[in-house]
């Protein structure tokens, strides 16, 4: 078998121009129908003279046409070419999406001859090429473990409806490739396209108000719903699969490493919405859809598992608890044929399952609920010879242990300053310490450890305490709450949030002992049902991360609460926070030290560690695909396991369609089980970091550290220019999140969000965050006769190769020409032109410096298909920028001159927000 692309033999992207050609026109047609021939004609001259633009070599005379026909726009048709160029994005966004699945249904139809790279087969088939052993894959199997937690951060843009819409387009382009489709068909399904577009088109894409927390639990919810319940399964027993093919001495049972969780409705940081009843509210809304989902297989179970004990012998066990558990069924719910005992059984679970959460007739635990499917699957084995005829049962029985009538594990996520607060307190009210948070570290380990091994309680009647400690204890008590009701896989960790030294979550194992939900006994015995995590985020916090854990894994009663725990410690990294407050490779860099060092320093232990990647979708943010995050990580951190957060536009990017849902968590699955089993020649060369290549990189941090500081916190005007040379005032209008944009709801910059950070430098086309300082430190290094070094880097070091790749993708998204327009925002024009000049030097310098390491004409040459989509997508995202730009001035003016708001200006500006976004494929 062999693994040769056969792409080279034809143009594959074809069909790709085809789908765009043919929605582009049906967005003709309805712009014709719905604003006649001059908003038709006003689009396509914008269009052709951006297009103009771009060919230009001398863009003065095409540039100052542009603008003066922008200009010239005025409500409501300037509202309705916002919105032709914004809905432009979003079909092409669909037919690129369509094209990955039509890519891959390729591979799977040549599968004799070509196999997909990053598929589950090609991984095991590669392990088999290598020798790798049966015994080495059941122990890799037994280590895999990737979790990926959905979030709602505000950065999905396009409302619930309009994605909605996204999918129904997407599932008629599929449909349209189907080769026997008679001549009706198609135009059927062109009928359905055309409506489809039309439908998009008269449908409001702005949210009309903020959304709530259970909105947003909701809308997370909906991808368990549409993709997920079914794929996690599949991964399991594709892989499973592919094992028993090609290792067939073996009969192989793959392990669940593979699940999902949630912070929606968990994560208390910043966000005061969050409180103890809207997580007790998600926790039902996760038990009522888990429990929807298992009503619907076990009706589909019932059609098929039509066997008759007439003809098949049925296990006595199960006949038996057919017979102990028919009182559960009133005459009318009964199955009427009794010799279809399976069919039987399966009325009795769906009534079990009806009545969970509500009354004792119901399931207590999905354990009680698994029991039972685990009896039909050994009766039904007896009598079906071969495993793949109990697929459908295997299936289901797959669903309830990955999410149990939990669904999806909630994370508990709060600021390390609420924890301190509510102790300063609980301490002075009980005479343990008049002013907790002003002790040394050294004291309040110390008071923090006697408190915890003292089995008295602090607390006697929570009512005395104010009502914002009241609040934070609330959350413990919940937790206990939640464990008994749903089980404690509902609410496994909780995530401390700017966590500065080991008293941070000492406090938060204090409010656990009080809430009953960890206990140490007076014979040493500990009780803990909670993991307790750091979340290290500054680069300040990064380098301090191996002295904090350290600090922890010497004290007795912590080592013996991991003990309880599998002697694993989670610890999670902030990939926002450190690139805002030092730069992208600095902060990556930090990042990667930071796991070695406390990798290597937890060995000595024998403590396992879980690192939780705190990714965004956007570059600036830690964004990427999920299988290029997991190669990037120093490999020897994997084996414990690995946990992703999956953020705002990503979800519908990754998990709307089925396929691509599929394909994106195989090719996760699939490189964490190479980079396990040290199979993948990439993750080999984890292993020969070169000592030289680290202190280059040390070095380069230190250099771009510097100059993006020397900016940032520098330069007094800086604040002055972000805040004015980007869309920031007006992003807190577009209701994408329930949370504020700022801890506290500050206007300092400390307390800004990184979400918004990154959101507003997007707009702008300048994307800092994603790429600025990185240039100064690589050419730094290369000019000091050091060039080679960096190209022998970049092949063989899959973390550089990485970062430098997320560069270029950074660079070629930036468009300084676009962003220059940002300039005339700024009210201190010499401001603007400064700094601005300072960005445009860093860029050339960047993009140079690239091309040396990369040995590349141009930017992404090595990847030509994302170097050809950025490309055709910018004469169209320009026009959305000029009138970004005109409709801010405007806006700004107004409030200056203390107009009265024109509440269709902001929704013009909030339209190019959401077309931006679309256009750029990012937002924060």
């Amino acid at each position: 078998m062999t693994t040769q692309n056969t792409e080279q033999t034809h143009d594959t992207s074809a069909p790709l121009r085809k789908d765009v050609k043919m929605l582009g026109n049906m967005l003709g047609d309805v712009l014709l129908l719905q604003g006649g021939q001059s908003l038709l004609d006003t689009v396509e001259r914008i269009r052709e003279k951006t297009k103009e633009l771009r060919n230009d070599s001398d863009r003065t005379s095409s540039d100052q046409q542009l603008k003066k026909d922008i200009s010239a726009l005025k409500p409501p048709q300037r509202g309705q070419v916002i919105r032709a160029f914004a809905i432009y994005f979003h079909l092409v966004n669909i037919a690129e999406q369509t094209h990955r699945i039509r890519r891959r249904k390729a591979y799977q139809r040549e599968a004799e001859n070509v196999m997909q790279p990053g598929s589950l087969e090609n991984t095991v088939v590669k392990m088999k090429e290598k020798d790798i052993s049966q015994e080495v894959i059941s122990e890799v199997l037994h280590k895999l473990n990737l979790e990926l937690i959905i979030t709602a951060h505000p950065t999905e843009a396009t409302r619930r409806t309009v994605l909605q819409i996204h999918g129904r387009i997407a599932e008629l382009l599929i449909k349209k490739d189907v080769p026997i489709l008679t001549a009706r068909e198609q135009e059927e399904l062109d009928e359905a396209l055309f409506d489809e577009v039309m439908t998009l088109w008269q449908t409001e894409e702005l949210r009309d108000r903020k959304p709530t927390v259970m909105d947003e639990v909701s809308n997370g919810l909906y991808y368990f719903d549409k993709t997920l319940f079914e794929i996690l399964p599949q991964i399991h027993q594709e892989l499973e699969d592919s094992l028993n093919k090609h290792y067939p001495e073996t009969s192989w049972s793959v392990p669940n490493f593979l699940r999902f969780g949630s912070w929606i409705g968990g994560d208390r940081d910043g966000n005061p919405n969050v409180t103890p009843e809207i997580t007790w509210s998600t926790l039902e809304s996760h038990r009522e859809l888990a429990i929807k989902k298992y009503i619907e297989a076990t009706e589909y179970l019932h059609r098929f598992l039509s066997h008759s004990s007439k003809h098949v012998q049925i296990s006595e066990e199960l006949i038996a608890s057919v017979e102990q558990e028919a009182h559960l069924l009133q005459a009318s719910e009964k199955w009427v044929v009794n010799h279809e005992v399976y069919r039987n059984k399966l009325t009795i679970i769906k009534k079990k399952l009806k009545e969970t959460g509500k009354s004792t007739f119901g399931y207590d635990s999905s354990e009680a609920f698994l029991a039972d499917l685990h009896l039909i699957r050994k009766s039904f084995e007896k009598h079906q010879m071969r495993a793949h005829e109990s697929k459908r049962i295997r299936h289901l029985i797959r669903q309830v242990e990955l999410f149990g009538f939990h669904l999806a594990s909630l994370d508990i996520r709060n600021h390390s300053g609420e924890h301190a607060s509510a102790l300063d307190e609980i301490l002075k009210s009980v005479n343990l310490a008049d002013n907790y948070s002003a002790l040394p570290e050294k004291e309040k380990v110390a008071l923090l450890s006697s408190v915890i091994k003292d089995p008295r309680p602090l607390i006697s009647f929570k009512e005395t305490l104010s009502e914002e400690t009241q609040k934070i204890f609330g959350v413990f008590e919940l937790i206990r709450s939640a464990h008994k009701e749903f089980g404690p896989r509902s609410i496994e960790v909780y995530l401390v949030s700017m966590t500065e030294s080991a008293s941070d979550l000492l406090e938060v194992l204090v409010l656990a002992k009080e809430a009953g939900i960890f206990r140490l006994h007076a014979d040493g015995r500990i009780e803990s049902h909670l993991t307790v995590a750091p979340l290290l985020e500054t680069i300040d916090d990064l380098v301090a991360g191996p002295d904090i854990m350290k600090t922890l894994f010497d004290i007795d009663f912590y080592r013996r609460h991991l003990k309880e725990r599998n002697d694993m410690q989670e610890i999670m990294l902030g990939y926002s926070d450190g690139s805002k407050d030092g730069g992208t490779l600095t902060a990556n860099w930090k990042l990667y030290k930071a796991q070695q060092e406390i990798h290597e320093m937890a060995k000595g232990y024998q403590i396992g560690l879980k690192f939780f990647h705190g990714r965004g979708g956007s570059l600036g943010r830690g964004g990427g695909p999920l299988n290029r995050s997991i190669l990037s990580q120093p490999a020897e951190t994997l084996g414990d396991g690995v946990k992703i957060t999956e953020q705002g536009e990503v979800l519908s990017s990754r998990y709307l369609l089925f396929d691509i849902a599929h394909r994106s968590l195989e090719q996760a699955a699939s490189a964490l089980l190479a980079a396990t089993a040290h199979i993948s020649s990439e993750t080999e060369e984890h292993y020969h970091r070169a000592p030289e290549w680290v202190q280059a990189m040390d070095d380069m941090s230190d250099v771009s550290l510097k100059t993006y500081q020397s900016l940032v916190f520098g330069d007094d005007d800086f604040v002055e220019y972000f805040t004015q040379s980007t869309p920031l005032p007006e992003l807190g209008e577009l209701n994408i999140g329930s949370r504020p944009t700022s801890r506290k709801n500050s206007s300092k910059f400390d307390d800004l969000r990184a979400i918004p950070w990154v959101f507003a430098w997007t707009q702008s086309r300048q994307l800092l965050p994603a790429w600025f300082a990185a240039g100064s430190g690589l050419a730094a290094y290369a000019n000091n006769g050091h060039l080679p070094v960096l190209q022998d880097m970049y092949k063989h070091w899959p973390f550089f190769r990485s970062t430098i790749e997320n560069l270029q993708m950074a660079l070629k998204k930036a468009d300084l020409s676009a962003a220059k327009e940002y300039m005339k925002l700024v009210e201190n024009q010499d401001i603007a032109e400064r700094i601005f000049g300072v960005i445009s030097e860093e860029y050339k310098l960047t993009q140079d410096v690239l091309l040396k390491i990369t040995e590349q004409d141009e930017l992404l040459d090595h990847s030509p298909n994302i170097k050809s989509s950025i490309i055709l997508r910018n004469p169209y995202v320009d026009p959305l920028n000029f009138l970004q730009v005109e409709l801010i001035s405007q806006l700004r003016a107004n409030h200056e001159g203390n107009e009265k708001d024109d509440d269709g200006l902001l929704r013009e500006v909030l339209l190019t927000i959401n077309g931006l976004a679309a256009g750029l494929r990012n937002t924060g």
